[in-house]
């Protein structure tokens, strides 16, 4: 599966600027894609909780979380994404995101 991330475009052919519902949508589209198992999508909500983009902020227990999944998912970049995180966060927040993912699997587990 390919990037996740859409650009939106007028009828006119330009970009629409990244209002706060545009990157909500952008979120909630990486999200249900995330879901389904799209490891790309779970790198790029690593990417945009470790840069503070698309709508969201800086959280890097949420993007270690999510370079986690990806990493484990079998996406080439996020294990490098998480340990370069992981040098920016204390042993209690890295535990922390070790449990989100836990989570987040056991979830898609009792969906499934």
């Amino acid at each position: 599966m390919g990037q996740t991330w859409i650009k939106l475009i007028t009828t006119e052919g330009t970009p629409i600027s990244e209002s706060r519902d545009v990157a909500d949508m952008l979120v909630a589209t990486c999200l249900a894609a995330a879901a389904a198992g799209d490891t790309s999508a779970l790198f790029d909500l690593g990417v945009a909780y470790s840069t503070g983009s698309h709508g969201v902020d800086c959280d890097l227990i949420e993007a270690h979380k999510w370079f986690n999944l990806a990493a484990v998912g079998g996406h080439d970049e996020a294990a490098q994404c998480r340990a370069d995180v992981s040098d920016e966060m204390t042993a209690r927040e890295i535990a922390e995101a070790q449990r989100r993912a836990r989570e987040w699997l056991r979830a898609g587990r009792a969906a499934a």
